[in-house]
C-alpha cells in the first residue's frame, strides 16, 4: 500500500490503475453485483496500492447502508458495566459484526427521556438495522423499531403488547423454563423439601419463565409466597431477597437464585445469617458466568452461551439485512418451530442466490446445569 503523502486517493484514480471505468469500481467497492471475479480482482488490487478508502457518505447514497448497527439495552450504563451478563453478550455481538465490517452502536436507557432521543435517532436513517435486550413489559422500544420501519433481532423472549401478531419479532433467547426445572429438580434431588426462589424483576420474560420453571418442577399451580423474593438480577438485590426470605421461612433448606449475581449476593446474607452452604441451606445460580466460579463455595448453576446468544443475534440480524437488501421486500418472520430450512439458499428472479427469508427464524438454545460445591 502507498504511504499517503498528497490529495487522498479517489475513485478515478482507483478506475484508471485498475483499468475499468468509474462505474466499475464503484459497484465493487459498495458490494454490488455483475462485474467478473478477475475484474473485481484487479479493482481490489488497485485500492490497495493507492489505500484508496471509500466516502461512507457517498457509499450510503449508492448502497443505502450506513454499515452500523445500533445495540440498545434498556438497562442504565452502571448496571450494563457491572454486570458480566452484559459483557458477554455484548463480546459476541461485536465480534460477529466486527466480522461483517459492520460497527456497532452502544445505546442506553438512564432516564425516560431516554426513549425519545433512542426512537428519534434510530428512525433518523443513521443505522441499518438495531440489537435489543433486557426489555421489560411496558417498554417502548419494539414499537419505535417497528414505526421505523427497522430491522430489528431481540435478544429475550418478546413479552410486549402486540408482540405475538404477525410479522412476528425475530429473538434469540435460552430454554429459560428448562434451565430452571433443572435447578429445582436437582434440588429435590439432593433431598431438599424447603426451596425459595430469588427471581429477577417479573415484567421481564426471562424472569417469568424461569419463576414457572421453578413452580414447575415442584408440581404446584403457584409458589409459595413466603419462599419467593426479588432480587431485580443485581447482587445487592440478591442480598436483601435473602434476608427477606430468611426471615419469612427460617426452615428453608434451599434456594434457586435466577441469576449468579443474585446467588452471589444470597451466599453473603447466608454466610452473614450463620447458614452454612451446602450444610444448612444449598444454592443454585443461574448463567455459568464468572461470579458462579469465583464464589465460596464455587456455585452449582445453570449455563446458558451468552456470548454464542449474542453472536446468534447479530448473525441473525445480518441475515435479515442481506435478505432486505437482495429483494428490497419485508421478510415474514414464521412462528418458532414452524420450520424453514437452515443454511440453505434460495434462487431469485435473475438467477442469483440469496438467503432463504424462511431460515430466519427465532433461536432457543440450550440450557444445562453444571454442579458444583454449593449443593
Amino acid at each position: 500500500m502507498s504511504e499517503p503523502s498528497g490529495p487522498r486517493p479517489t475513485l478515478e484514480a482507483v478506475a484508471a490503475l485498475a483499468g475499468v471505468s468509474r462505474a466499475t469500481v464503484s459497484r465493487v467497492v459498495n458490494g454490488g453485483r455483475g462485474v467478473r471475479e478477475p475484474v473485481q480482482e484487479r479493482v481490489r488490487q488497485a485500492v490497495h496500492e493507492l489505500g484508496y478508502v471509500p466516502n461512507s457518505a457517498a457509499r450510503t447514497l449508492v448502497t443505502r447502508r450506513t454499515g452500523a448497527v445500533a445495540v440498545v439495552i434498556a438497562e442504565p450504563e452502571t448496571r450494563v458495566f457491572t454486570d458480566p451478563f452484559f459483557g458477554r453478550q455484548l463480546r459476541g455481538i461485536s465480534r460477529e459484526l466486527a466480522a461483517a465490517d459492520t460497527q456497532l452502536l452502544l445505546m442506553f436507557v438512564e432516564h425516560r427521556a431516554d426513549y425519545d432521543r433512542i426512537g428519534r435517532y434510530l428512525s433518523g436513517g443513521h443505522v441499518d438495522g438495531a440489537l435489543m435486550f433486557s426489555l421489560h413489559r411496558d417498554d417502548p422500544l419494539p414499537a419505535m423499531a417497528d414505526r421505523a420501519g427497522l430491522p430489528t433481532v431481540y435478544g429475550g423472549r418478546p413479552g410486549w403488547a402486540g408482540a405475538d401478531r404477525a410479522p412476528r419479532p425475530l429473538y434469540v433467547d435460552t430454554d429459560n423454563r428448562d434451565g430452571a426445572r433443572q435447578a429445582v429438580r436437582h434440588l429435590l434431588g439432593r433431598g431438599r423439601r424447603r426451596i425459595a426462589v430469588i427471581t429477577g424483576p417479573l415484567d421481564q420474560t426471562s424472569a417469568l419463565d424461569r419463576l414457572d420453571g421453578y413452580r414447575e418442577a415442584l408440581g404446584v399451580p403457584a409458589p409459595d409466597p413466603r419462599l419467593l423474593a426479588d432480587g431485580g438480577f443485581t447482587a445487592s438485590g440478591g442480598e436483601r431477597a435473602m434476608a427477606q426470605l430468611l426471615d419469612s421461612a427460617p426452615d428453608l433448606d434451599a434456594v434457586f437464585a435466577c441469576s449468579d449475581l443474585m446467588a452471589s449476593g444470597a451466599l453473603r446474607t447466608l454466610r452473614a445469617r450463620g447458614r452454612r452452604v451446602p450444610d444448612d441451606v444449598a444454592v443454585v445460580g443461574y448463567d455459568d458466568l464468572e461470579p458462579a466460579a469465583w464464589a465460596d463455595p464455587p456455585l452449582t448453576t445453570v449455563r446458558q452461551d451468552v456470548e454464542e446468544m449474542g453472536r446468534l443475534m447479530a448473525r441473525l440480524l445480518l441475515r435479515l439485512l442481506e435478505v432486505r437488501r437482495a429483494d428490497g421486500t419485508p421478510v415474514p418472520v414464521p412462528a418458532p418451530g414452524t420450520g424453514g430450512a437452515r443454511g440453505t439458499a434460495a434462487t431469485g428472479s435473475a438467477g442469483a442466490r440469496r438467503p432463504n427469508p424462511m431460515q430466519l427464524t427465532p433461536v432457543i438454545t440450550e440450557a444445562r446445569l453444571v454442579v458444583r460445591e454449593s449443593t
